[in-house]
């Protein structure tokens, strides 16, 4: 896990069945929108996706198919508070 994750973070990840190496993609590949109060949402957007494919390959990114509605929030200091699966688009928050 390449950032420090929060109690509550942990637990949703355990409940939504997102494993720590989706959470590390999502880190490396994911891109950033402000969320308010100094926080990052990080999800996969087209673009994102395209760089996976390019860098890790068509195979990989059909294996981690299943997590590519996922976003994270993450604190102003870099610790994700939340994980989760997106369910509408981001700009109707």
């Amino acid at each position: 896990m390449l950032a420090p994750v929060t109690h509550h973070a942990r637990i949703r990840m355990q409940q939504r069945g997102i494993p720590d190496g989706a959470v590390d993609l999502l880190l490396d590949y994911g891109r950033e929108k402000r969320a308010g109060k100094g926080r990052r949402l990080v999800s996969f957007d087209k673009r994102s996706r395209r760089r996976m494919a390019r860098e890790l390959g068509l195979a990989a990114l059909r294996r981690i198919e299943r997590y590519l509605d996922a976003y994270a929030v993450v604190g102003r200091d870099d610790t994700i508070v939340t994980v989760g699966h997106r369910r509408r688009r981001f700009e109707d928050w």
